[in-house]
């Protein structure tokens, strides 16, 4: 790229972002967003502590968990199905308006001392079956709000705000929760629970009243699609996803990296830390931090760099792929804990990149009037896939050290790099129009 590009490819970027901000659907929906991703750290730090202060049972608190990500899991598809239906700002306005009621309850029941395990139980069901519908309608609502050549900025932008928050909400919580009696044996003097949930309850009132202001694009809000139940509509989608091949390919692609990435991350890097480095549990969560901000960097830059590729987005992905199963080769083989920051910042920086570059793709390919359940589909990939991960590493740590896995994991990741390279349609997946990607090739 000579100068003269890289600098008309700055400027557009810079032209890009500005009638970004300027456009009032992405303020209204940044706003919201911003609101509601910290309010959901909260809940994600004080649902944990309130089980374990109701009960030293560390079964019952995973029980609690695994309730709220089952029907999340099970009823995604049939989400999916419902935003196509009727809309994702109609399901996702609900959905928040939902969230606010029912974490509002927990919240006076903890203030008022009246909750017991079982409404935590009923409450936590409720939460995770109505999350099954707003990820796919807020995975679904930016097409239908901006407009096309706004989408990778616009990502780039609420998935490094959403990176944000789930750096500096966890800590904005756990000072609230101290600071109103976290050490409290007694349930009545641990105010600061209520407040946290109270709290998110308040952001998702907030960000329903903000996605109020948000506007459908006319065409948008004439495809309103023709009946049909919602099995069918999800077996339609499933169909039309694997008849297109570039699609197809790409789900199957980033099926086998979550499987051979996700679960030693999962897995293998606590028991990593807990064996090879000084700090146990600190180490770790420097590390997971570390990845964290490496992420954000790669999504922000993503944002502010829409059209950046290496020739195509398909060789762009399976170069940065290339390039994380190298950094991946070595990392069960550190000693330090600067070590591994130096291995995993970047890794979750190329990860960040990557996530906004394909999500926009996704966008733009998929047929509006079948978005949600697409997005509903692929994100059902991710959630199937990570329990089975994590047993597949639990199981090889078994047999070999956290070091034979991690080095494992970066074979199997580059030999599904070059596999891709060699033998599928990844390379020629273009997000560029066709008139500009045949002038890039002159």
């Amino acid at each position: 790229m000579n100068a003269v590009t890289a600098k008309n490819t700055k400027d557009g970027a810079t032209a890009a972002r500005r009638a970004l901000f300027a456009n009032a659907n992405f303020r209204w929906l940044l706003g919201g967003g911003a609101l509601s991703m910290l309010g959901d750290q909260f809940t994600l730090i004080a649902l944990p502590w309130l089980v374990l202060k109701l009960s030293s049972d560390t079964l019952e608190l995973g029980l609690v968990l695994a309730i709220v990500g089952l029907p999340r899991a099970l009823f995604i598809l049939i989400g999916g199905a419902i935003v196509d239906r009727y809309s994702p700002k109609t399901v996702l306005m609900w959905t928040k308006l939902l969230n606010a009621g029912l974490i509002g309850l927990l919240a006076l029941l903890v203030w008022t001392s009246a909750v017991q395990l079982w409404m935590v139980y009923a409450l936590a069901l409720a939460i995770g079956l109505v999350t099954a519908f707003s990820f796919p309608a807020g995975s679904s609502i930016l097409p239908k709000t901006l407009p096309a050549e706004a989408l990778q900025t616009a990502n780039g932008a609420l998935m490094g705000l959403r990176q944000l928050t789930a750096l500096l909400g966890p800590l904005l919580a756990g000072l609230l929760i101290a600071a109103f009696g976290e050490q409290a044996e007694r349930l009545e003097n641990a105010r600061g629970l209520g407040l946290a949930f109270a709290f998110d309850a308040a952001t998702f009132a907030l960000s329903a009243w903000t996605l109020s202001k948000v506007r459908l694009l006319c065409a948008a809000a004439k495809a309103l699609q023709e009946p049909q139940s919602v099995f069918a509509a999800v077996a339609e989608a499933i169909s039309t996803m694997w008849r297109d091949q570039e699609l197809r390919t790409l789900c199957l692609y980033f099926a086998a990296i979550a499987f051979f990435v996700g679960g030693p991350i999962q897995v293998a890097l606590p028991v990593l830390a807990s064996t090879q480095l000084a700090g146990g549990a600190a180490s770790l969560g420097i590390l997971l931090a570390g990845h964290g901000v490496g992420s954000l960097i790669g999504m922000l830059v993503a944002g502010m760099l829409p059209t950046w590729r290496l020739g195509t987005l398909g060789l762009t992905v399976l170069a940065i792929d290339g390039v994380a199963a190298l950094v991946f080769l070595p990392f069960g083989h550190i000693s330090a804990v600067w070590q591994g920051l130096a291995l995993l910042a970047p890794l979750g920086a190329l990860a960040g990149f990557v996530q906004v570059a394909v999500f926009t793709w996704m966008q733009k390919r998929v047929p509006p009037a079948m978005l949600g359940r697409a997005m509903s589909v692929f994100m059902f990939i991710f959630m199937g896939l990570a329990p089975l991960a994590a047993a597949a590493a639990g199981a090889a740590l078994r047999l070999m050290s956290p070091a034979a896995l991690f080095t494992a994991c970066g074979l199997a990741l580059l030999l599904i790099v070059l596999l891709a390279l060699t033998v599928t349609p990844i390379r020629r997946i273009s997000d560029r129009p066709a008139r500009e990607a045949g002038a890039a090739r002159v």
